[in-house]
């Protein structure tokens, strides 16, 4: 399948779920606290996302059982939402949620500290982060695909820290997953030249320890071999001829900006 370049009119719709989206990780995040279980965030984020007039994009899809992908401390992604999964303080929490608004999806992740956490975790929920905004100096017609992974991996790998390969982000509109895939490192080729209207879910997986993962029996959830822990950010974007515009932020993350060099 090619990759597809959006119409004004599907990218004001992408907009609208972005923005959607955005809102419902700012309030996700006010919410996860020591006590808390991972079933009770999905039930939570679910029902943000249907007060919003959206359907969740994960649930269903290709057999995924819940609408938020909730992953703690060495699980990667995917993590399966369960009742008797508690959060614990100090731990790191990775929520991954989308939206589908008439027909169109949006696509984000966010990782939160729980209480008092360590500086390790600290610095690489910050750092994982940041790997997204280098990569976004790319992100505009003109350039490759592939400039955007390079400047994600290399950024992270300034800090020894393991770049997840067997995952990757996506290309995003009618459908939750469409070509092309995004790696978070550098590759041998340029991949596709970018187009203005190309729309992008962009999402660093970044470990504390090696870039290796494997999946659990359930078939979802994946976590680091050497079982450190992992930061996951993601944004939906879409391709201009200035830079990317970034649909999944909050006014105030707008804001807040680029973090600075840590």
């Amino acid at each position: 399948m090619a990759v597809t370049v959006k119409t004004p009119e599907e990218i004001e719709l992408m907009r609208k779920a972005g923005k959607i989206l955005a809102q419902v990780h700012e309030e996700l995040g006010k919410i996860i606290k020591p006590g808390l279980s991972t079933r009770d965030i999905d039930r939570i984020g679910e029902e943000l996302i249907r007060s919003y007039g959206c359907e969740p994009s994960f649930k269903g899809y290709q057999g995924y059982p819940a609408s938020i992908c909730v992953s703690v401390n060495e699980e990667v992604v995917h993590g399966i939402p369960d009742s008797r999964h508690y959060i614990d303080e100090g731990d790191i929490v990775s929520l991954d949620a989308g939206v589908i608004y008439r027909g169109y999806h949006s696509d984000a992740a966010r990782t939160h500290g729980v209480g008092e956490i360590s500086e390790a975790a600290r610095l690489l929920i910050a750092r994982t982060r940041e790997s997204f905004f280098e990569g976004m100096k790319y992100a505009k017609e003109g350039n490759h695909l592939h400039q955007i992974s390079a400047a994600i991996g290399t950024y992270a790998k300034r800090f020894g820290y393991g770049v997840v390969r067997d995952l990757c982000g996506h290309g995003i509109g009618s459908m939750l997953h469409e070509e092309p895939e995004i790696p978070n490192y550098k590759c041998l080729r340029r991949g596709i030249k970018l187009k203005a209207g190309m729309t992008l879910a962009v999402e660093p997986m970044i470990n504390l320890g090696t870039e290796d993962v494997v999946w659990l029996d359930d078939d979802w959830t994946v976590v680091t071999e050497d079982m450190s822990l992992s930061a996951h950010y993601e944004n939906t974007i879409v391709i201009t001829r200035e830079g990317p515009e970034i649909l999944t932020l909050t006014e105030s993350e707008i804001i807040d900006g680029v973090i600075e060099d840590l």
